[in-house]
């Protein structure tokens, strides 16, 4: 498995290696062991399963607070997106900034997001289906949304916003500036 930092800590893209012939391929997306050797201890109880149908369907940016904060890890079953992580651990000397990645069934990439980061991604091709792990059980009353354009924040999504495919929670979200994060940043010593 292939382990590459982003430029923000504790957001790592993970890529499996594929051991491939003429049938297809295996790979082995999670494995706590190996995980916990390189640093990353994570016990995930969830796994979820979306699928989106159009192109330029966004999802996000999404949370989950305490007490049941989530980190994810993230990939593409079929088809691809952009997947996004920001930063929102009041102190944070990240506070506010994200990293994207693209995400394909044909990269194999995955992005691990730990809890006190919003996340949110939009499809780049039709039937797109999303599939992660979550270290937390949903809890619909710790669930939480900032706008994907909040222009604070500045994300390029790669397409026009007022295009995008939202739901409606997503639609009327809050602003970063009009959201009282529930995360607070605890330096590592």
């Amino acid at each position: 498995m292939q382990i590459e930092q982003t430029s923000l800590p504790g957001v790592v893209i993970l890529t499996p290696a594929r051991h491939g012939d003429p049938r297809g391929f295996f790979s082995e997306s999670w494995n706590r062991r190996r995980m916990e050797e390189a640093g990353i201890a994570i016990d995930f109880v969830q796994d979820n399963h979306s699928l989106s149908e159009q192109v330029g369907t966004v999802r996000g940016l999404h949370f989950q607070s305490p007490p049941h904060a989530q980190a994810k890890l993230v990939r593409c079953g079929r088809g691809a997106l952009y997947d996004v992580a920001v930063d929102i651990r009041r102190g944070s000397p990240t506070y506010g900034q994200w990293v994207g990645v693209e995400l394909s069934f044909e990269n194999g990439r995955q992005l691990l997001i730990p809890a006190g980061f919003l996340h949110g991604f939009v499809t780049r091709a039709p039937m797109t289906e999303i599939i992660y792990k979550c270290s937390d059980y949903y809890a619909p009353d710790c669930d939480g949304a900032v706008r994907f354009d909040d222009p604070d924040i500045g994300i390029d999504w790669g397409i026009d916003p007022s295009s995008a495919v939202l739901s409606a929670k997503d639609a009327k979200a809050p602003f970063l500036r009009d959201f009282a994060s529930p995360f607070v940043y605890e330096a590592v010593a």
